[in-house]
């Protein structure tokens, strides 16, 4: 068995040096670099070893055969890969609008008339209202700061709350 192994062997060595430049030839004129022809050369011949040694008639033949379906593979895998690539930059913006001068404007003066009628509140309910809805604090934070109870700082809370959706309107 050593002898037949060793014999498959010697033929794939000689079969590479005879078919080898051509076989890097062929893969140059498809792709766009050199070390991919190597790696494809390099398949190429490690899928005719891992062939029975009497399965093949014309290996020069059968080497284009295999070379040529390693290109169709690198082709699907490529076409796979850019429509996945292509899927993920479609989802990037994960339903956020792409932000435009005129969106930065509206959302600018959004922002100058929420503040223009937090100037109006009284100084306590403007302090309440920004604790709890820009600071994050939760009520009885706010209410042992302030010395005050949890239920007067709900009352602050609707007081600004509704004079917000009185001046600026409902949101739709």
């Amino acid at each position: 068995m050593r002898q037949k192994e060793a014999e498959a062997l010697d033929g794939i060595a000689d079969l590479s040096r005879r078919c080898r430049p051509g076989l890097m030839a062929f893969f140059l004129r498809r792709l766009p670099n050199h070390a991919e022809a190597e790696d494809l050369t390099q398949e190429v011949f490690m899928r005719l070893a891992a062939l029975p040694s009497d399965s093949v008639a014309n290996a020069e033949a059968y080497i284009f055969q295999i070379a040529a379906n390693l290109l169709r593979d690198r082709a699907r895998r490529e076409k796979v890969r850019f429509e996945h690539r292509e899927g993920v930059r479609a989802t990037e913006d994960h339903g956020v609008e792409r932000l435009d001068p005129a969106r930065i404007a509206q959302g600018r003066e959004a922002v100058a008339q929420i503040a223009s009628v937090l100037k109006e509140l009284p100084e306590r309910t403007r302090t309440i209202f920004v604790l709890y809805r820009l600071e994050a604090m939760n009520k009885r934070a706010i209410a042992e700061g302030l010395g005050i109870s949890v239920s007067a700082v709900d009352k602050h809370l609707m007081r600004a709350t509704a004079r917000l959706m009185d001046r600026l309107g409902s949101p739709r």
